[in-house]
C-alpha cells in the first residue's frame, strides 16, 4: 500500500509526462478556442484530451496610502456573465497578441480606472487551471499611481471604481462579492510581497 508519509518529495517526474500527438481545433470562439490533443503515457496508454487555448491574462493590484494613512487597493465592481453576478476585483484583462504582459497590465489599469504611473513590481505568473487550460496569468503590483484620465472601457464594459482598505479585502476575499478565484491568487502574490515589505499591510 502506498504510504504518503514515506514518499520523499523531489524525485524525478519524467515518468508522469504524456507525449503529445495530433492536435485539432474543434471550436474557435471570441475569447478562447477548444482543441483536442492525443497523448500517450509512459506506460503506453493513449487517450484524447480537451485543451482550452486561451490568451494570457493580467491582473493589477493597485496599492496606495490615503491621506488618512490607511493602505488601500483600487478595485472595480462589474457584472460577470459566467456567474451572472456582480463581483469586486482588481483591474484585469487579456493580453493582446504580441503584447508584453506588463504593458497589457498598465493598459488595463488605465482603461478601467484612469490610473497610470507609479512603481510597478512583477509579482509572478501561474497557470490558472492546468487541468485543461494552456495559458498563464500574470500579476503586477502598482504603487501610488496617479489619476490622469477617465475610463476608456470596451463597448460592453460597465465598471465602478472603489478604493478599499487592504484590511477589508484581507478579511473578505473569497466570500460574497469577492469570490473571483483569480483575485485570490492575486492576493496571495501581494501577501508574499508584503512578507518582504510589511509596510504594504499597514
Amino acid at each position: 500500500m502506498f504510504d504518503p508519509f514515506a514518499h520523499d518529495e523531489g524525485k524525478t517526474t519524467s515518468h508522469l509526462v504524456w507525449k503529445s500527438g495530433e492536435r485539432q481545433r474543434v471550436f474557435k470562439g471570441p475569447i478562447f478556442d477548444i482543441c483536442t490533443v492525443r497523448r500517450e503515457s509512459s506506460d503506453g496508454r493513449i487517450a484524447t484530451f480537451i485543451e482550452v487555448d486561451a490568451p494570457l491574462w493580467v491582473t493589477v493590484v493597485p496599492w496606495f496610502r490615503g491621506e488618512d494613512g490607511v493602505a488601500r487597493f483600487v478595485m472595480v465592481d462589474q457584472f460577470r456573465h459566467g456567474s451572472a453576478t456582480v463581483t469586486r476585483e482588481f483591474p484585469a484583462g487579456v493580453v493582446e497578441k504580441g503584447e508584453d504582459p506588463m504593458v497589457a497590465a498598465l493598459r488595463e489599469l488605465k482603461e478601467e480606472t484612469g490610473l497610470e504611473g507609479g512603481k510597478v513590481t512583477a509579482l509572478g505568473d501561474v497557470s490558472p487551471n492546468s487541468a485543461f487550460m494552456n495559458n498563464r496569468s500574470y500579476f503586477y503590483l502598482v504603487e501610488q499611481a496617479s489619476h490622469t484620465s477617465g475610463q476608456e472601457l470596451d463597448p460592453n464594459e460597465q465598471l465602478e471604481v472603489y478604493a478599499v482598505p487592504v484590511a477589508d479585502v484581507l478579511r473578505d476575499l473569497g466570500t460574497g462579492i469577492y469570490d473571483n478565484g483569480i483575485m485570490c491568487i492575486a492576493l496571495f502574490f501581494f501577501l508574499r510581497e508584503a512578507g518582504k515589505r510589511p509596510q504594504l499591510m499597514q
